[in-house]
Order: structure tokens, then sequence, then C-alpha cells
């Protein structure tokens, strides 16, 4: 299970190692980031849509043994946030005996970002009528503005039908929503802080590129960076970093 961070990096890795791999993405968008590769299949959609991603795991270990392939590991390198199929990775892999290890991604957190250990505290550390621009995705604005009344809220979300339902549905006013996806060099996160002279950003404690860009930004734009922590790892999943990740399916070989 993998997105579009770690994910296409660690797939070239395993392939250049002499892997054969089925990579599952949610949408055809993220399944782009991958090359074609005659030992790699992409899985297109979200396992488990219809039952639930516990039985959609499942039932994908259950159909892999059937053909007499079944996984060597199966490796969860899905956002930190993705909380639900994490879940439903872990227990189910402990369950059926499946080998599974978790993608850590690194600690970034760097000098002058306030890290937030839930959204309920957003509110203590906004000033009122400060300009805050919410970088955590769709779901969760609802509570960060509810969390925060006295700011003034501006959000980044992806272009998507239902991300702006939700953004729409938080409160805030479509003049100061962003529906756009990353840009990958800041270009357009930097104009948006500019044109909306934000004081402040929340953004995820993922570890990823996008919490990266915002710790640049928000240094080079001298404006004070809030972090949202991420959910703990699941206990029942070996979370490694990349480079142990790698060393630690090394030791089984590819064809272990």
């Amino acid at each position: 299970m993998a997105g579009t961070g770690e994910g296409p990096p660690l797939a070239q890795q395993l392939l250049a190692g002499g892997w054969r791999l089925k990579v599952s993405v949610v949408s055809r968008a993220a399944s782009l980031a991958y090359g074609p590769h005659p030992h790699q299949e992409l899985a297109v959609g979200a396992i488990g849509a219809s039952e639930g991603p516990e039985a959609g795991v499942a039932a994908e270990l259950v159909e892999a043994r059937r053909r007499g392939e079944p996984y060597t590991w199966v490796i969860d390198a899905t956002h930190p946030f993705a909380t639900r199929i994490s879940a439903a990775l872990a227990l189910t892999c402990t369950a059926q005996g499946q080998p599974l290890l978790r993608l850590k991604r690194p600690d970034l957190s760097g000098a002058g970002a306030v890290v937030l250990g839930d959204l309920a505290c957003l509110g203590t550390h906004c000033r009122p009528g400060e300009r805050l621009l919410l970088a955590i995705g769709a779901r969760r604005l609802g509570e960060a503005v509810a969390a925060a009344p006295q700011a003034l809220h501006h959000a980044r979300l992806l272009p998507h039908g239902e991300a702006l339902a939700l953004a729409l549905a938080s409160g805030i006013p479509a003049q100061r929503l962003a529906p756009l996806r990353p840009s990958g060099d800041g270009r357009i996160e930097r104009a948006l802080c500019r044109h909306w002279a934000i004081d402040a950003v929340l953004c995820r404690r993922s570890g990823g590129a996008n919490e990266a860009q915002w710790h640049r930004i928000c240094a080079e734009l001298g404006l004070r960076l809030l972090l949202l922590e991420r959910p703990p790892e699941p206990g029942q999943a070996e979370a490694l970093p990349l480079r142990q990740l790698l060393q630690r399916l090394g030791q089984s070989g590819p064809h272990g």
C-alpha cells in the first residue's frame, strides 16, 4: 500500500533489487507516479471500497495464497494520517500471520515550529484576527475552524468536489479557499501566503515533502508554523525508516 510520496522511490529500489511488486494506490492520479515495469503490477482504487478495508485486505491475502503466490511481505507506505487503512493492514496481517512492515517517515520538526497534540488546542495558539492558512486537507477543516473561531481562516485543499464541499461546509468563505494541487516547488503556496497576507500556517506533521516545504516557506516569509501531531504508529506493525526497512527486506532476499 503506497501513495505518491515515498511509494515510487521505494518501489524503484525494490524493483532494482529483484523484487516483484503489487502496488495498491487509491487513484489513477497516484498511479501515474509509478513508471511501467515488467515486475510491477498496479492496483488502482480504494482497497475494500465496498466491504471495508479490513475485509478488502483479508480477501487480497487469501486470494494471493489461493493463486499459489503468497506475499513475502506487505509494506505499509501510506500517509501517516491514513489511520484507517494502516489499522486494517496491521490487524489483518497479524491475524493471518502475514509479515508486515511499516515505512516510518522522519521527524522534520525544526526550531520555532509549534507541535499541537490535537486540533482542540489550536485556539490557544491563535491570536484574534490572525490570518491562518489551514493546509491539513479538507476532512478536518470544520474542526479547525471551530477550535480557533478568533482566527481568520484560509485553506489550501486538493481540487476535488468532495474536498471543496467539506471546505465550504466548514464555514470558510469561498474567496479564502484555494483548490489546487501541490506545486512541488512551493511557488503557488508562497504566492498564496503573500496574496492573503498570511500570519501563520497549520500543516500536518507528516514527515514528508509537504511538511518540509512548509518549513521552508514559513522560514523564508517569517510566518509561524503550527504542526498537527501525527497519529501513533499501529502497534502491530514494525515501523522502520526507509534505509532500515530496505535492510530488513534484504535479510530475506527477493524470494525469501
